[in-house]
């Protein structure tokens, strides 16, 4: 990999520029950019624009253990990867550093997100047509106004939790249970381990020296619930991808549930937090909701551009030499799709302030053939849940002042720690029992249906009688905090 030269200064040992410092370019090994640590943790948003200053649409960066990688910075760029997959691959393997031994496969943090395994993502041509049709075969399955039926019981049993107190946090109590209590009803969780999964699932995307063990629980989980499935299938994702005529693997099965939980959870907790964040601190944002001058689904849009709750999507390989933005990509070299910094490139944003809530071309959910299959899940999860969160709580307020609030940022993505808010007290609404799903539509064009169980919800099949549930569970522990 050909590093650029730079004319920036080295940060000196044991010191730690501050965010917006010029000596955050060109801290690591060859003039390259350190894409973790201090820096990329506070203010990730400041070190892509200081690149940006720096190398222009496409700069060297280094990931934990100073591994180098192509971090792809502009807009056009960003499309340009994301749409060349003869170019561009997605299979890992290509990357020359495992042959170098640049990275130690066995303890590096990096690896449950560059390794290579049996999905969609890391595979190209054929073989990713045939393992992405069963996804968006599975996914869509789900009729969206039933799962809008199942994510509307869900957020008023949450809501039910704190509405008497007049005070929540809204990261703990609302914005991240509700997209794991949709997403594990849909893929056929066991009750039991739905939580304790979810929280390892979150924990892969922070690159720590928790991260191997979490990937690990994680497959652990998904690879008993295969075996359940297979032995009881049910109406969810697990089941659906089992009986597609693409014949999955059980492992295949495993990694694909793997896909679809990491994606789908992280991304639409912290895009659900990122819009009640706005909600609460921009009278703007609020205004135009309110005013009727913004609908919430491009409220949402509007944030997909501003703060993309995946900031930066790992990767592509280099099939060949080749050219991106002015720099020179070697064959095997890797690449990162800069999500964030291309939604803010001013070659197609040349105001940022400017509203583009009417528009769905911003990355953040890729782009070309590998563009996320469950964005239109995630966007309903968002949609559904803050409408009925502002419809109950209309007066909800931010209970400390804006300055206040503080992020976890990884390499990948930057998360909303809390946001306490304050409204009117008033009384609960809801049950605790889940409904159902709705049987999924009828087939067509040879597509094989997961069997449907009349009575029974996802992750209830073969089970009769009332049960305690661990979301009655969740909701109890919740109402006693």
């Amino acid at each position: 990999m050909t590093v650029p030269p730079t004319e920036h200064a080295t940060a000196q040992p044991g010191t730690v520029p501050p965010p917006g410092c010029p000596a955050h370019i060109g801290d690591g090994p060859g003039g390259a950019t350190r894409l973790y640590g201090p820096a990329a943790s506070t203010d990730p948003m400041g070190l892509y624009e200081e690149l940006r200053a720096a190398h222009g649409p496409v700069a060297p960066v280094l990931l934990d253990g100073d591994v180098r990688a192509w971090l792809v910075l502009g807009y056009l760029e960003n499309r340009d990867v994301a749409s060349r997959p003869t170019q561009f691959s997605r299979d890992p393997r290509v990357w020359h550093g495992w042959r170098s031994g640049e990275i130690d496969p066995e303890t590096s943090p990096l690896i449950p997100m560059i390794g290579w395994r049996p999905d969609c993502v890391c595979a190209d041509g054929e073989e990713h047509q045939r393992l992405r049709g069963a996804v968006t075969s599975s996914l869509s399955q789900f009729d969206h106004r039933g799962v809008r039926r199942l994510i509307t019981r869900f957020a008023h049993q949450l809501i039910d939790t704190f509405c008497e107190s007049g005070e929540a946090e809204l990261v703990e109590r609302f914005t991240e249970p509700l997209p794991m209590l949709t997403l594990t009803h849909l893929l056929g969780m066991s009750d039991e381990s739905a939580p304790k999964l979810v929280h390892a699932a979150r924990d892969l995307f922070k690159a720590t020296e928790t991260s191997l063990a979490s990937n690990a629980y994680v497959l652990q989980c998904l690879e008993q619930l295969v075996v359940e499935k297979r032995a009881q299938p049910g109406h969810d994702i697990a089941s659906a991808l089992m009986a597609h005529p693409a014949g999955l693997t059980d492992e295949e099965v495993q990694h694909h549930l793997r896909l679809i939980l990491l994606a789908g959870y992280e991304t639409t907790a912290n895009l659900m937090s990122n819009v009640m964040r706005m909600v609460v601190t921009d009278p703007r944002f609020r205004g135009s909701l309110a005013g009727g001058q913004m609908t919430l689904p491009e409220a949402v849009e509007q944030v997909l551009w501003d703060e993309p709750p995946l900031m930066v999507c790992p990767g592509r390989w280099a099939n060949g030499d080749t050219t991106v933005g002015g720099q020179e990509i070697k064959a095997g070299d890797m690449l990162l799709l800069g999500l964030a910094a291309g939604n803010v490139d001013q070659a197609i944003r040349p105001d940022a302030a400017t509203p583009v809530h009417h528009n769905r071309a911003h990355l953040s959910f890729s782009a070309g053939t590998h563009e996320c299959p469950g964005q239109d899940i995630g966007r309903i999860i968002a949609d559904a849940g803050i409408d009925i969160l502002l419809t109950r709580l209309p007066d909800i307020a931010l209970a400390i002042p804006e300055e206040d609030l503080t992020w976890r940022s990884s390499t990948w993505a930057r998360h909303l720690t809390a946001l306490p808010v304050t409204f009117a007290a008033r009384p609960p609404q809801a049950d605790d029992v889940p409904a159902p799903l709705p049987a999924p539509p009828a087939q067509s064009h040879g597509e094989s249906a997961a069997p449907s169980q009349p009575v029974a919800g996802p992750g209830t099949a073969g089970r009769t009688g009332p049960r305690a549930s661990w979301l009655t569970r969740v909701l109890r522990f919740l109402r006693g905090r």
